[in-house]
């Protein structure tokens, strides 16, 4: 059994593969609390079970430590940790490898992987991330704050409410203080959406295979047209190819 992680700014997520498919994932947010919390996670969802290869990807130095120590302590294995040093065996190229987070390089190799072809994932996390490889190279990646990193700031700074539900509005005008946020913000990031991958395409003078992923992906149900797939295990896969391509 292959054991992939993600340490993300807002979670940790854990992905169980067979070889086959995936058969379990889950997470635990990425907090104060959180060292607490995987003690207890890793106990419920690893127990019996033979772990025999595990694989990190992080952007949290804080908590890679943490998790890897934890990991070896329990599984008695030593976790792979990706890097830069870990492109080379790619079979796409890496440009600014010490620039980029190791999640957007998994997010571009999986659905390379899969496709085979130009591609582009939109990653709906605590950013939204737009990573596009194209001639079998990771040609970049556009940025931009995540819909729950939007909505808190907002809330926060400027109306003092508590968490605005990430629902939808069926009217892009909004008729109070929640509706008018989740209007300009959720129909606002719909057309973000829309316009980045129509002028990257533009850009790029060619047809990209759109793919999803991302906790969020599901959200924004007027995109789905725009999207050729919506993968949810995206970036687990990628660290799992990540680690087969660097294993000898």
């Amino acid at each position: 059994m292959f054991l992939s992680v993600d340490i993300g700014n807002t979670n940790v997520v854990f992905g169980l593969h067979n070889g086959t498919e995936w058969t379990r994932v889950w997470r635990i947010a990425t907090k104060d609390e959180a060292q607490e919390l995987l003690a207890h996670s890793l106990d419920k969802h690893l127990d019996g079970v033979t772990v025999n290869e595990v694989a990190i990807s992080s952007v949290v130095p804080f908590f890679t430590h943490v998790i890897k120590r934890k990991l070896s302590d329990k599984l008695k294995i030593t976790p792979y940790l990706i890097g830069p040093d870990s492109y080379d065996a790619l079979p796409i190229e890496v440009l600014h490898p010490d620039n980029i987070g190791s999640d957007l390089v998994a997010d571009a190799l999986a659905a390379y992987e899969k496709y085979h072809e130009d591609c582009m994932v939109v990653d709906f996390g605590t950013a939204l991330t737009f990573t596009i490889v194209a001639d079998k190279k990771i040609k970049g990646v556009n940025i931009a704050p995540g819909l729950k990193t939007a909505m808190k700031a907002l809330a926060t700074s400027a109306v003092r409410l508590n968490e605005i539900p990430l629902e939808l509005p069926e009217s892009v005008i909004g008729f109070d203080t929640t509706s008018a946020i989740q209007s300009g913000i959720l129909w606002g990031y719909v057309g973000l959406v829309e316009k980045m991958i129509e002028r990257i395409e533009k850009e790029l003078n060619t047809k990209l295979k759109i793919i999803a992923t991302g906790g969020l992906s599901k959200v924004l149900e007027p995109l789905q047209d725009q999207f050729d797939a919506i993968e949810p295990h995206t970036t687990l896969e990628g660290v799992r190819l990540i680690y087969l391509a660097n294993k000898n």
